[in-house]
């Protein structure tokens, strides 16, 4: 019997010589925009993918032109955190750098360029690393972005969770040193098989992405149950961290068509002291790494492996990896998932301003003026910006007699004043067109009008006051963390999508598919007669999504194994 074939990127990544591959070649070849076609894998190692502008495309090929090949470039910024220095310096190299001259905030509390031309990568990855960002692990089949909790600031608790996302960013980082090399003329090193260049990776990596987050209960800001690891920050009784609740194998992606493939909600695996972080982060990397699906990426994900294995199985490799044991796990409770807008005053007296930003898109236009906004505001404010995971964007560490300024900066260039429903603020869209490749329909351009049609809906059914957490992706793959939301819809096609209803406003429950590609109108009319129930029966305090399973329309979800039962 034949020995099982590896999918084709765990080949190319052996074959890359520690993420270096055949990049300086395609860097140098000025006969083409893009890089060859092997390298288009290895780049997202190195925080950036190549790709092209969807609504020119067919025009181009019409003119026997290549596509226009461009490269979108994610930053690593563990916990969301900038300088008024550094965000002076990402504002100057949209300018210069890319064809967009804007800025987007992710779902990952991190920020991406669009539009980079080839021969500008090496110069905008040196304009960050001069203002100490990188895009190193990024992307690709590693630890991404690690994620923190962004409300509140209110406590010391907080600020640990902070340096904790800080420090395991940087203890999961890759360790070839191909990123500083290419992109910042670092002297190369000789290497071959024997050459110790991933002690923790190895020449595979991951099989695939790995995702990570710390929460502090009762805020789901940064959604656990769609990373493959979480630190849920546990309170001692002075306010500090007494550890965390390890928890393991969420994540969103999927497969239209194929039941095989689901979202999932993270399983609790135990408690650790604070101590032990570092330890228990690689440890269940490790266990990833070395059961992980390799064979089939659809199926690569921790989740699966969590699901393959079974949560005990899975806990005890953990725990021989880390060297030690988990202690029980302690009781918390998540009550929200969404951002705290407006003002919060801190222990310290220090203010912290959230305010929205339609789909994280930070660009000036007919409508907007929110580049400036924030570039004027940087060059004023004395604390740093906090990037959330709902891509808002937090103004923090606002001394009192500073507020008044800093308030009245924001209304004149549109960041306050404007009113924004409880629908709008609740929000997330993925880029999706033109740029993303995977998009089958419209997101962030989409979305925005959509939702002020919920809002008539909801205005005239009486429940304009009702926080709703709606979400909208071009593709399955759940970047904008769609099978979370009370109301998710997912791209099928041109103007087509998936409806999904029935998660629970707390990040603790998926939804479930209602209705299967629809276009405007049919939604239209499913929220509507929704609104007009939900409006008449929901009992006390009942939230939209509680509310639709509660009266049938879908089941509540809380495997994901369960997620395409009766549809």
């Amino acid at each position: 019997m034949s020995e099982k074939k590896l999918a084709a990127n765990e080949y190319l990544k052996i074959n890359s010589n520690y993420l270096r591959g055949t990049l300086e070649e395609s860097l140098a070849d000025i006969t083409t925009g893009a890089v060859a076609d092997d390298d288009t894998q290895i780049t997202k190692f190195h925080g950036f993918y190549m790709q092209d502008d969807r609504d020119i495309r067919n025009e181009r090929k019409k003119q026997k032109l290549e596509p226009k090949h461009t490269f979108m470039l994610r930053a690593r910024v563990p916990g969301g955190v900038i300088g008024m220095e550094q965000w002076l310096a990402i504002d100057e190299i949209a300018k210069e750098l890319t064809d967009y001259n804007s800025i987007r905030l992710t779902t990952r509390q991190t920020f991406q360029y669009h539009g980079i031309l080839k021969r500008d990568l090496k110069p905008l990855i040196k304009g960050l690393y001069q203002v100490k960002l990188d895009s190193i692990a990024a992307c690709g089949d590693v630890n991404r972005n690690v994620m923190a909790t962004t409300n509140p600031i209110q406590s010391q608790l907080q600020k640990d969770v902070y340096e904790w996302s800080v420090k395991i960013s940087e203890h999961l980082l890759p360790k070839t040193r191909a990123y500083y090399e290419l992109w910042l003329d670092e002297e190369k090193i000789e290497t071959s098989a024997d050459t110790e260049q991933e002690p923790v990776y190895g020449q595979t990596y991951l099989p695939r992405k790995f995702k990570i987050a710390v929460a502090v209960p009762p805020y789901n800001d940064v959604d656990i149950s769609a990373n493959d690891l979480s630190f849920i920050a546990i309170e001692d009784e002075n306010g500090g961290l007494a550890g965390f609740n390890v928890a393991a194998g969420g994540g969103m992606g999927s497969t239209h068509g194929d039941v095989n493939t689901y979202p999932q909600l993270t399983r609790v695996l135990g408690f650790i002291k604070p101590e032990d972080t570092l330890d228990f982060a690689q440890a269940v990397m490790l266990t990833q790494r070395d059961n992980g699906n390799r064979y089939d990426r659809k199926r690569a994900r921790t989740k699966y492996t969590v699901d393959d294995m079974g949560v005990d199985a899975f806990r005890e490799a953990t725990e021989k990896h880390a060297g030690k044991k988990f202690e029980p796990a302690r009781p918390y409770e998540f009550t929200s998932q969404a951002d705290r807008f407006g003002w919060v005053q801190d222990i310290n007296g220090k203010w912290h301003l959230t305010v929205f930003l339609e789909a994280g898109r930070i660009v000036d236009d007919e409508t907007r003026t929110v580049k400036t906004a924030l570039r004027e505001i940087a060059k004023v404010h004395k604390g740093e910006y906090r990037m959330t995971a709902n891509q808002n964007i937090m103004i923090s560490n606002v001394a009192e007699e500073d507020k008044a300024e800093i308030e009245g900066m924001c209304h004149k260039f549109g960041l306050l004043g404007k009113v924004i429903s409880p629908i709008m603020q609740n929000s997330i869209a993925c880029v999706a067109l033109p740029t993303c490749a995977l998009a089958m329909a419209e997101s962030e351009r989409y979305l925005p009008r959509l939702i002020e049609k919920f809002d008539v809906l909801a205005e005239k059914h009486g429940i304009a006051e009702q926080e709703i957490v709606t979400r909208m992706t071009g593709c399955p793959n759940g970047c904008g963390r769609p099978f979370l939301a009370e109301i998710g819809m997912v791209g099928k096609g041109p103007g087509k999508y998936n409806l999904y209803l029935g998660a629970d406003g707390r990040g603790t429950r998926l939804n479930q598919m209602y209705k299967e590609n629809i276009g405007e109108e049919e939604i239209l009319a499913v929220i509507d007669e929704l609104f007009a129930r939900y409006s008449k029966e929901r009992e006390a305090d009942e939230r939209f999504g509680d509310y639709v399973v509660r009266a049938g329309f879908v089941n509540p979800v809380y495997d994901g194994r369960e997620f395409h039962a009766n549809n």
